[in-house]
């Protein structure tokens, strides 16, 4: 198969090429490099370095002869989208938009999309969030997405193309970016490599749904089998408060170093996790990873790529 995956020099995307190209699949990489790492792309693949956004993107689709676009290229900071909204719906919104228009014109016949779950529901009415929970983002970055996933059944309705929408919990393991405000597991595992306190904002006792990297690929291998339009939580179910998440961090990282506290952000959702019961059931998906041998793996490739 003839894969593209957009963002494929980044943290999710680079992970998912490998996987596609293990198993023995054509994948081309988009990235525009402004968050990618050139360590990241696979010798294997073919690499365009492009935004998504680029006039010439439909000859690529056309001479690669593409058939599948995963889209993993986005801002995916949720303080960044409230202090620049703008900026995040040129990427997330219009540049998405003109993907899509691409892959319409050039016959492609699946569109893979990574969403969010947290950020779309919003503060949840119950735990863990199905599919049809209430969607109400509070954030320019949940508001993307979840405006991107209305596209897709236009897009689905109007000309046949197929789309499988993740929504993922907060994804998590070797390269994830440290230097961020998104992506706290590798925040806090960068600042304790450097002997410095992972600081927790507000109580800590706010609650995620922490799924390890190698559990979001599976879900990406599987979403190729799939031949009709779906949208799926990839998430463990499972709530784990900040406070929890530090303790296990300090625990694999063998550190005693003592943790800071801060203001907590005003934006910032409360608790959120994910119900996964309809992907294990269309895809027999199910994570594999727990938390602590997720952060454990993580661990140590930072320690090992420390800079």
């Amino acid at each position: 198969m003839n894969i593209l995956v957009t963002g494929g020099a980044g943290f999710i995307g680079s992970h998912i090429v490998d996987a596609y190209i293990n198993n023995n699949h054509n994948v081309v990489i988009i990235d525009d490099m402004s968050k990618g790492q050139k360590e990241f792309i696979n010798p294997k693949a073919t690499f365009y370095k492009k935004s998504i956004a680029d006039t010439d993107l439909a000859d690529i689709l056309k001479n690669e002869r593409i058939e599948v676009i995963n889209h993993h290229a986005a801002q995916i900071s949720v303080s960044d989208s409230v202090k620049n909204p703008v900026k995040d719906a040129k990427s997330n919104i219009i540049g998405t938009l003109q993907l899509l228009q691409n892959a319409v014109e050039c016959g492609v016949d699946k569109f893979i999309y990574a969403s969010t779950g947290g950020a779309i529901y919003g503060e949840q009415d119950y735990f863990p969030a199905k599919e049809d929970h209430p969607q109400k983002p509070t954030s320019p970055y949940g508001l993307s997405k979840l405006s991107v996933e209305g596209y897709l059944r236009f897009y689905k309705e109007q000309y046949g193309l197929k789309s499988i929408i993740f929504r993922y919990g907060n994804v998590f393991g070797p390269r994830q970016n440290p230097n961020g405000e998104a992506g706290v597991v590798a925040i806090f595992f960068n600042r304790l490599i450097k002997g410095k306190a992972p600081i927790i904002n507000g109580d800590g006792q706010q609650t995620r749904d922490y799924i390890f990297i190698r559990d979001i690929v599976h879900a990406n291998l599987l979403a190729l089998n799939l031949n009709d339009s779906d949208t799926f939580n990839v998430g463990t179910g499972q709530e784990t408060t900040v406070k929890k998440l530090t303790e296990l961090i300090l625990e694999v990282s063998e550190s005693n170093i003592t943790t800071q506290t801060s203001k907590k952000n005003n934006f910032e959702q409360r608790r959120s996790s994910l119900d996964n019961k309809k992907l294990k059931e269309a895809l027999e998906w199910s994570p594999q990873f727990s938390l602590k041998e997720g952060l454990s793996e993580t661990f140590i490739f930072f320690k090992n790529n420390e800079n």
